[in-house]
């Protein structure tokens, strides 16, 4: 039997077009193309592609099930193990995932699998969203802090073993990094929402503007609940510390695209919050965010915006759909360039960036080669903006705010490979255990820590 080699495309808007809104990008499969693709699956019986999956999906059996045009069999399979499909089919790295473990990928590309995860979510959602029947009640509460991906996919497996969940989150809507971080041409808010409905469904009880640390604290927790999940998150960013960082148009990309998603500066003056965008706008970093930043900038309006990086772009961390959109869009790649200090005018107001050329040498503890600075290649350009995403850091509070709470060396909290950390009864999962890492990653967090809080619940006297 010949297999088609190549994925069928999915459609999505022209880039002329498209760096004018905030449509999402990508159309997504017809119900023709996604049983197409469906049977490029060769079903091996070792399921390779489940081995890269976080979140434990039957890739194969969902598959089988589009191949057939059996599309709700198809969700409840996804469902079983995925409790935010739509999220994860639009923003998992799954070329370097399930995809990257597909057979297919020996003779050519392999199945879209990304693809027809979105196109089953997407499909359901317009349909109407099965609920599982629940389960008899364990009579165990558990509370979850943070509505970010590890803390949605904890509490929603939770809520199916029959455990009484309440998620503490300390913005006034839910979502975390899903609805603040990731620009809405990517990641629509609808989307998101209608996830979060899902989880509520579910059972699961979510209170906003609740700011664990502060507002209550997790000692208070315990007096209630039998055990605590935290999933707060990377909400720290990280700077340069390079001289002119204080200048009027520096960014973090947090500060910049928490305005721009949640606070919708987009469409200001209809929403209240303005964001100053010049006409050169310049990225520091390559990963996902700093695409997101690079191409949000040119939305806003920007004639230029670059993406300055100080490796080249085989070590670029963004996904390879991410990149491609990117140089679509216009966006224009300063590779192997490493910013020495901002130069700002009189008034105190972003001019110029000053840096140096490198070059690639041996590799460092990442793997990547390390860059290394060329002497005598400095270079000036003009930009009056700056947008900073070289990564963030685990939000601070609740680890300051524990006694007995063994930290990382960069503030993360410590846990097992199940989400146990130092003090019984409290587990954690997602960035405020390993620092900035993806969206899919969280959520294969917080459902290890659901089976362990699952056991350890049901344990206690």
């Amino acid at each position: 039997m010949s297999v088609r080699k190549t994925k069928y495309e999915m459609p999505e808007q022209d880039p002329k077009e498209r760096i004018h809104n905030f449509k999402e990008v990508p159309y997504g499969y017809s119900k023709e193309t996604a049983i197409e693709e469906a049977k490029r699956c060769l079903q091996c019986k070792n399921k390779p592609c489940m081995k890269g999956c976080p979140v434990e999906i039957d890739i194969p059996g969902f598959i089988s099930c589009i191949a057939s045009g059996d599309f709700e069999k198809a969700a409840e399979v996804i469902k079983a193990k995925n409790n935010l499909p739509a999220v994860s089919g639009r923003v998992c790295p799954y070329e370097s995932q399930c995809e990257g473990e597909c057979t297919i990928k020996k003779i050519g590309e392999p199945v879209g699998i990304g693809r027809l995860e979105r196109f089953i979510a997407d499909y359901e959602r317009v349909k109407g969203a099965k609920i599982p029947q629940k389960v008899t009640s364990s009579e165990k509460k558990v509370a979850v802090v943070g509505a970010g991906p590890a803390g949605l996919t904890c509490a929603g497996d939770l809520a199916k073993m029959g455990h009484t969940v309440t998620v503490f989150e300390a913005l006034h809507g839910p979502g975390g990094v899903l609805m603040y971080g990731i620009p809405e041409f990517r990641l629509p808010k609808k989307i998101v929402n209608a996830e979060v409905d899902y989880i509520k469904k579910l059972g699961v009880d979510i209170r906003y503007d609740m700011v664990i640390g502060k507002t209550i604290t997790v000692e208070e927790l315990f007096k209630e609940y039998d055990a605590v999940f935290v999933g707060t998150g990377a909400g720290l960013p990280n700077w340069l510390n390079i001289p002119g960082e204080n200048l009027d148009g520096v960014y973090s990309a947090n500060e910049f695209l928490t305005r721009i998603n949640l606070m919708r500066a987009y469409e200001f003056p209809t929403y209240d919050t303005p964001i100053k965008m010049g006409k050169i706008v310049a990225t520091f970093g390559a990963g996902n965010v700093a695409m997101d930043c690079a191409r949000t900038a040119l939305r806003l309006g920007a004639e230029k915006s670059y993406i300055l990086y100080r490796r080249t772009e085989a070590e670029m961390p963004a996904r390879i759909e991410e990149i491609h959109h990117a140089k679509q869009e216009g966006v224009e790649f300063k590779l192997l360039t490493n910013p020495l200090r901002f130069i700002g005018d009189v008034q105190g107001h972003l001019v110029e960036v000053e840096y140096q050329k490198m070059q690639l040498g041996e590799p460092d503890d990442s793997g990547r080669r390390r860059p290394v600075p060329i002497p005598g290649s400095e270079e000036k350009i003009h930009i009056d903006t700056a947008l900073i995403a070289i990564g963030q850091s685990p939000n601070p509070l609740i680890p300051k705010s524990m006694k007995g709470l063994t930290l990382g060396k960069h503030g993360n909290i410590v846990t097992d490979d199940d989400g146990k950390t130092s003090i019984p009864g409290l587990f954690a999962g997602g960035d405020i255990a390993t620092g900035a890492a993806t969206v899919i990653l969280a959520m294969g967090a917080g459902k290890r820590a659901a089976r362990t809080i699952d056991a350890y619940v049901k344990a206690k006297k």
